[in-house]
């Protein structure tokens, strides 16, 4: 199991409900992972997928949702496929979105525990900043 917490934050011109319908929401956003889509029907112990490609390659990351108290936090498991590890549970990453009230809008903070290393841990934010950036323009624009 990796100690390594991956943190990515971003602030939205928009309110927390806008921003919690846009990481709730099905379907899919080109912002936002890869253009992933995403299926779940958002329930605590709901599977959940994002299905999508990624460098020429198809991908279905998926996992489950832990936790949803709207619309301040959600927390889910996730699994990437393309990872090339195994598909068990301490391969899993927990990600953890909180949703902060600002005088502007929302600030986010998204949590991704279980990376192996420091330079893992690096990437995985990077990749989520990319992210949030998404649902930042997604929910700006339909605020």
């Amino acid at each position: 199991m990796g100690s390594y917490v991956a943190r990515a934050e971003v602030d939205v011109r928009a309110p927390r409900s806008a921003v919690w319908r846009v990481l709730t929401s099905n379907g899919a956003h080109p912002e936002i992972m890869f253009g992933a889509d995403v299926e779940s029907d958002w329930r605590i112990g709901s599977r959940i997928v994002w299905r999508g490609e990624w460098q020429g390659k198809s991908f279905a990351d998926h996992g489950r949702v832990i936790e949803l108290q709207e619309p301040s936090r959600i927390v889910l498991t996730h699994f990437s496929p393309l990872s090339g590890a195994d598909d068990v549970p301490e391969n899993y990453h927990t990600l953890r979105f909180e949703l902060d009230e600002t005088p502007r809008g929302t600030h986010v903070t998204l949590d991704q525990d279980n990376n192996p290393t420091a330079e893992a841990a690096t990437h995985a934010r990077e990749n989520w900043t990319t992210m949030l950036a998404g649902v930042k323009a997604v929910a700006e624009r339909e605020a």
